[in-house]
């Protein structure tokens, strides 16, 4: 297969840890016979530097254009002082916007070799797996008026959702739930917001047309605190924008560190813009520090949702675990008796074990 792969490096550690996701994808690419085109632009920080816009009409044309965008990451203090509007961040919200990604899916997983690390005890977090989906173009942060009053002494923000908007997101929550162990939680404040009435009216509309799928009503709060308590209970989660995404950085401490944690966010047809949930980390880029897994995750994410490689985006997951397993560890992690290695090698080793994996299958193949 060809594909057309938007690449958008971004701030602090972005560039780095986008230079690992390209050699682990080209290696993938060589195993299976493959070919990625990519092609960069600009977003976020580096876009005002260079264009003095964080969302460049050429990087939207061009991931229009795209059949996925990688993103690394945007902001840093260097554009704290700019008008909100001016921000990086406006980049990110912009082409997610733009594109019409409407899902956000975010995978919490403990990996075993890394549970002593996280701030949870070990016995609380074993056997996490978690899919977060968190509505992404509705609700407060984009719902107008969105704007101070009375001489800047007020503020006002909407929390707007139109029917549509919940139904879309929630049939991809029960679709994912199908696939999965078919058990969905719905997180909303129904005994507050009106909103949340509606979206759990709309959750209840829609269990009807999947049976197959146990369905749960938890109010965010609650939802805030069973997740650093007993997070097993959990299998897919479903919420609107500004509770997916507080509850998606709280579940991030189950794995010990954000360098770990993929996401993905795709609209209906498959096009999606993949991107780790960790920051720009202005104060290790260059360093060769960066821990590159959160990145070569999202490709894999990549793989499995835009273009129908689930073997390959298997592999690439396999290829962390077993790399992690053999002790390797970025200093993120402070992992104790372990190998602490940097980002090149890091990616070096995730690689060795694709190609390892690669020549096994091969060779196993060949006695059949």
């Amino acid at each position: 297969m060809n594909k057309q792969v938007v690449l958008l490096p971004g701030d602090g550690i972005g560039k780095e840890v986008m230079e690992s996701a390209k050699l682990v994808l080209n290696t993938v690419a060589t195993e299976y016979g493959h070919r990625f085109a990519f092609h960069e632009h600009a977003i976020g920080g580096d876009a005002i530097d260079r264009y003095g816009n964080p969302l460049p009409d050429d990087t939207i044309k061009a991931c229009q254009q795209a059949e996925a965008v990688l993103l690394g990451s945007v902001g840093g203090k260097k554009w704290d002082d700019l008008p909100a509007n001016k921000r990086p961040e406006k980049g990110l919200l912009g082409i997610r916007k733009q594109l019409g990604l409407f899902a956000n899916l975010r995978p919490i997983k403990s990996f075993p070799a890394l549970e002593h690390v996280s701030p949870l005890k070990q016995e609380v977090i074993s056997g996490s797996d978690i899919l977060i989906i968190r509505e992404l173009t509705g609700g407060l942060y984009f719902g107008q008026p969105s704007e101070r009053r009375e001489n800047g002494q007020a503020a006002v923000d909407t929390l707007y959702y139109q029917r549509y908007e919940i139904e879309r997101i929630v049939d991809k929550a029960f679709q994912s739930a199908q696939k999965r162990r078919k058990h969905l939680t719905s997180v909303d404040k129904a005994n507050v917001l009106e909103s949340s009435r509606l979206w759990r009216e709309v959750v209840e509309e829609k269990r009807q047309q999947y049976p197959d799928v146990t369905v749960d009503h938890l109010l965010v709060d609650a939802a805030a605190m069973k997740l650093v308590t007993s997070p097993d209970q959990f299998d897919v989660m479903v919420t609107e924008n500004l509770f997916g995404d507080i509850l998606s950085d709280e579940a991030s401490v189950l794995t010990g560190s954000l360098g770990m944690l993929p996401s993905a966010s795709v609209r209906s047809d498959g096009v999606g813009l993949y991107e780790p949930v960790h920051g720009s980390a202005p104060d290790i880029a260059g360093r060769g520090m960066a821990n590159p897994i959160g990145m070569i995750l999202s490709a894999a994410m990549m793989l499995r949702h835009s273009f129908n490689m689930e073997e390959e985006a298997a592999e690439i997951e396999s290829a962390v675990n077993d790399t992690l397993n053999e002790g390797y560890h970025t200093a993120d992690l402070n992992r104790e008796g372990g190998k602490l290695i940097g980002t090149s090698e890091m990616t070096e080793a995730i690689i060795e074990n694709i190609t390892t994996k690669s020549v096994s299958d091969s060779i196993c193949s060949s006695y059949f």
